[in-house]
């Protein structure tokens, strides 16, 4: 039995030499351009999302750890500069959304990591900066910047997917799980409180 145990101990070690022989770790560093768009419903209508565009600013650092050539792990830091655009189909209203966020996404690749592989995992994100435009008639109305704002939701989740190809080109899709606003927040105006997030 000692025999047993001894020889099934040296396999294992043996086994996790091997793998920690073929593991390589490392940093890399990218920017991204986001295409976003909002599924919205505003009393019943679900018109009125234009796609926003955020080339600036988008940066995140990763540590990598490949596990031979065709499996490896991430994780890191990421800023967002996350949002929407909407035009109200029931008054014409422009509103531009947006926060940036703190990001700590988590995943896996899979393929031939040093040239073509897909990619896949979960990012959980901190907004801490948010901003609001109002367009009326084309002229903007109202504008306001809010630091660690209770507007939107504290903790975002999303999901993500995507393909890298070669020359550090990659293409990524991500789903939100959380809603962007607080739906529950309560602003004062000139009709007491209201819920300006609230469409339902």
């Amino acid at each position: 039995m000692k025999k047993i145990a001894i020889i099934s101990l040296l396999s294992m070690l043996t086994a996790s030499a091997s793998i920690a022989q073929q593991t390589k770790l490392y940093g890399s560093t990218s920017m991204e351009m986001i295409f976003s768009f909002a599924d919205i419903e505003n009393q019943g209508y679900d018109q009125g999302n234009i796609m926003r565009w955020a080339p600036v600013i988008n940066p995140q650092v990763m540590v990598n750890a490949d596990f031979g050539n065709v499996f490896g792990l991430f994780s890191g830091l990421a800023i967002r500069n996350v949002g929407f655009i909407y035009e109200n189909p029931l008054d014409g209203n422009k509103y531009k959304y947006r926060t940036y966020n703190a990001g700590i996404p988590a995943g896996f690749k899979l393929g031939k990591l040093d040239k073509f592989f897909v990619f896949g995992g979960y990012e959980i994100e901190f907004p801490f900066a948010y901003k609001e435009k109002q367009f009326v008639d084309g002229v903007k109305e109202d504008k306001f910047t809010v630091w660690f704002s209770d507007r939107v939701e504290p903790v975002q989740h999303s999901l993500l997917a995507g393909i890298q190809f070669p020359y550090g080109i990659a293409v990524k899709v991500k789903y939100y799980l959380t809603n962007f606003h607080h739906r529950d927040f309560t602003a004062t105006g000139a009709d007491g409180n209201v819920k300006p997030y609230d469409f339902s």
